[in-house]
């Protein structure tokens, strides 16, 4: 790639998720740059590069970044990267050309914090977020994207992705913030916080890298377990009022938006077909193919993956051959397996106690006495869905009020769900959907449990972006539950699952 494709960016090192998964500024400054100099300690460690290729090689990577809501401490992140990022390439990896050590980043401010109530708040919040990467000259992103007001409720229409695309150009055409210098520099308050976050990261990657780097951090489950812990913490503050989020815990009542009382109710309908026409171009495009290509690029693909070669090539005849996304994916599967990550759930706790937890747990210990053990719930992440925090707080959550939990991570067949479920004798499938595809994955759990003679004995509830039209369906087919983001409150969901069981057993 360095030779060939010397202006593509071989290696993005991207940090967006992990505030979406809960990091804080330190964690996200640190995790990000301990991804980045692991990575850059394999490339030394191979010694495939000279000097001068290896400091090229350091020039074509990038990173993609979130941006919050608290945008003045996420504009001081934003110079706290590009500074440690210059510090590192040339304390570490001795890289001498300046323009080769330039922190270069993209951005898709947070969507974490969009809410479902009253979510026409969410254009500010679009708004305050894209600051923390604009207004700084001297940490200004090179590239922006913006979530739609929307997104807590449906994917975005058209016009909703078109509405985030003019405040950036608003921003960019009417407003003079591109016509100054940096209007922070010298700033004392600015500096002491760098610094104070510059520490901080520092402080957090030399534990990193003293566990023998970004992959053994993963393995031991450190890195996916810090996450969850401080989202189950951002999740206990707004549950308990210590931060305090718009028209969602403080100042809950108002006028009903008009925004949303248009004729698709200010939501994306998904188009039925849609999935039909997928499906039937991708089987044109493999009778169409040259199937004898096609499958010696696979071949290809595999010798290379098992002899350590570049996989950049036959990669590519893989697509030219017409060698299907899920085909690629596959036959690297069948080489390197499939990687289970650590959940992050096991050993933690809310940051919460009082009376409503107290009662929780008196009706789940009756609830043991009545069953012959603890309520026991799987929660599960049908389909491609990586978005797992809603998943991970209320595994978290139901193991606080005394439930027993099986949380087995993301990307999981129905099948797989239904039958964990049933070997480990559950009372409740908790499954969470943020994909759009609820009804279909939510159909498809209630037939495994009909085919494994299981319907009478495991309840479901569902939780994700789901649209206030599609509760009857899901009812319909047998959902005890549905919750969406506007059900902040973890323990009156905890309060209403474990009503669940307390009605099967009453009904007999």
């Amino acid at each position: 790639c360095l030779e060939k494709i010397p202006s593509w960016n071989a290696s993005n090192i991207c940090s967006y998720h992990l505030q979406e998964a809960g990091a804080t500024p330190t964690q996200e400054l640190a995790f990000a740059l301990a991804n980045a100099i692991s990575l850059l300690d394999i490339l030394a460690e191979r010694g495939h590069f000279d000097d001068d290729q290896f400091e090229r090689a350091v020039g074509r990577i990038s990173f993609f970044v979130n941006s919050g809501i608290r945008f003045v401490e996420e504009m001081c992140k934003m110079r706290a990267f590009g500074e440690l990022w210059d510090e590192y390439t040339k304390e570490r990896f001795d890289v001498r050309n300046e323009k080769y050590r330039r922190f270069r980043y993209g951005v898709q401010v947070n969507s974490l914090g969009l809410t479902e109530a009253q979510p026409e708040n969410n254009a500010w919040r679009i708004l305050i977020e894209t600051l923390g990467v604009t207004l700084s000259r001297d940490a200004r992103a090179r590239a922006v994207q913006l979530p739609a007001w929307n997104e807590a409720l449906s994917l975005p229409r058209p016009w909703d992705q078109q509405w985030s695309l003019r405040l950036q150009q608003i921003l960019a055409y009417e407003t003079d913030l591109l016509e100054y210098p940096d209007l922070f520099e010298g700033s004392v308050v600015v500096r002491s916080k760098v610094d104070e976050l510059k520490a901080q990261a520092r402080e957090e990657i030399d534990k990193i890298l003293g566990m023998g780097g970004v992959i053994p951090s993963i393995e031991s489950g450190y890195m996916k377990s810090s996450l969850v812990r401080s989202m189950s913490q951002r999740m206990s503050d707004i549950n308990s009022g210590d931060q305090i989020v718009v028209g969602l815990n403080r100042w809950t009542d108002g006028i009903d938006s008009p925004l949303l009382s248009g004729e698709d109710g200010g939501i994306f309908q998904l188009d039925e077909s849609a999935a039909r026409d997928a499906i039937a171009s991708l089987e044109e495009t493999r009778a169409k193919r040259d199937p004898q290509r096609a499958a010696a690029a696979l071949d290809a693909l595999k010798e290379a993956a098992r002899s350590g070669e570049s996989m950049m090539e036959p990669s590519i005849e893989c697509a030219l051959a017409r060698v299907t996304t899920g085909e690629w994916a596959r036959a690297l599967r069948d080489v390197f397996g499939e990687y289970r990550p650590a959940t992050g759930v096991d050993g933690q706790k809310l940051a919460l106690s009082n009376d409503r937890v107290d009662a929780v747990r008196h009706r789940i210990d009756v609830l043991a006495e009545k069953l012959g053990h603890r309520p026991r719930v799987v929660i599960g992440k049908p389909g491609l869905d990586g978005h797992s925090n809603g998943a991970e707080v209320i595994a978290v959550s139901a193991r606080h009020v005394g439930f027993d939990v099986i949380y087995s991570g993301i990307r999981l067949s129905p099948d797989e769900i239904v039958q964990s479920a049933v070997e480990e004798g559950a009372d409740l499938i908790g499954a969470s959907i943020l994909s759009g595809s609820h009804i279909e994955l939510t159909q498809q759990i209630f037939d495994k449990l009909r085919e494994y003679g299981a319907a009478d004995d495991i309840d479901v509830f569902v939780g994700g972006i789901i649209p206030q039209g599609d509760f009857e369906k899901l009812y319909a087919m047998g959902a005890k539950r549905i919750f969406t983001p506007s059900d902040y409150e973890l323990i009156e969901i905890m309060e209403s699952i474990t009503g669940v069981i307390e009605e099967r057993l009453a009904a007999g």
